[in-house]
């Protein structure tokens, strides 16, 4: 016979607790609850409760009886836990910041809202970077940090606490995804995050030198072009000025003499 599991179910829940017996004698089971302090009490011999209630936080026994003898196993511990209720939200404005420059500010802010905004609570802030596996704690809000106003409902209890985490002087370490968290009747409650992208400029800064360098290197080669191009044609005039000059030919044409005789009558 075998039990002795831990079981957690909430208030109003439905739980049945099972009890495994290996063996081929015929038994009667039965179930006895026992709570601390108190003597056990058989309960029913087929455990399945519902609506559960914190009076039914106790150890559970599964006994089988056979021939007058009742043998036990190491029971089962039922915890009942009541429902979590709670009392506070928390909010972030926005939740994706614009994406600013090395060397801008920001102002996180964080907005939590509660019944009692007096209780003891703590405020920290976490950032979580790309490539980390969880997120850091970076800074702790005081009292003073706080700014808490009522609702406007006079009705409603509530009152929000407004917490503001600044951040001057950017660079991109700095960039990533800043949760609010309140730690607060025994539990931590982290809002949606802000994210905060800061941009990196260094990549366009290259681009742009790189094309200017690439401009600057055309100019120059289209003035080292124009400067050879002068200089040869002005080689070529000189050359052409100093040479010979050519000699014409000078075609002589002889008239042939015609006599002219004379005939006499």
């Amino acid at each position: 016979m075998r039990d002795g599991t831990l079981m957690f179910a909430q208030e109003g829940q439905n739980v049945t607790v099972t009890c495994h017996y290996h063996s081929e004698m015929a038994m009667h089971f039965s179930w006895y609850k026992h709570k601390l302090g108190r003597k056990p009490e058989l309960v029913s011999t087929m455990y399945k409760y519902e609506k559960l209630q914190r009076s039914d936080s106790a150890t559970y026994y599964c006994g089988s009886a056979h021939s007058n003898i009742v043998e036990f196993g190491e029971g089962t511990e039922l915890i009942v836990r009541a429902p979590q209720i709670r009392r506070f939200s928390v909010f972030h404005q926005p939740t994706v910041l614009q994406p600013v420059q090395p060397g801008d500010s920001v102002t996180l802010e964080c907005t939590i809202f509660t019944e009692h905004c007096g209780e003891d609570h703590s405020v920290y802030w976490f950032r979580h970077a790309a490539g980390e596996s969880r997120p850091g704690i970076i800074f702790t809000h005081g009292d003073s940090s706080s700014q808490c106003t009522r609702s406007s409902e006079t009705v409603s209890p509530t009152q929000s606490c407004i917490y503001k985490f600044p951040k001057n002087n950017l660079s991109l370490s700095d960039a990533g995804t800043y949760y609010c968290a309140v730690a607060a009747c025994g539990e931590i409650l982290y809002g949606n995050g802000s994210r905060l992208d800061i941009m990196n400029n260094r990549g366009e800064h290259m681009h742009v030198l790189i094309l200017l360098s690439i401009v600057r290197s055309a100019v120059l080669l289209c003035g080292a072009a124009v400067i050879i191009i002068y200089f040869c044609t002005n080689q070529r005039a000189s050359m052409i000025r100093s040479s010979p000059s050519l000699h014409s030919r000078k075609s002589t044409e002889k008239i042939p003499s015609h006599s002219v005789e004379k005939t006499h009558l």
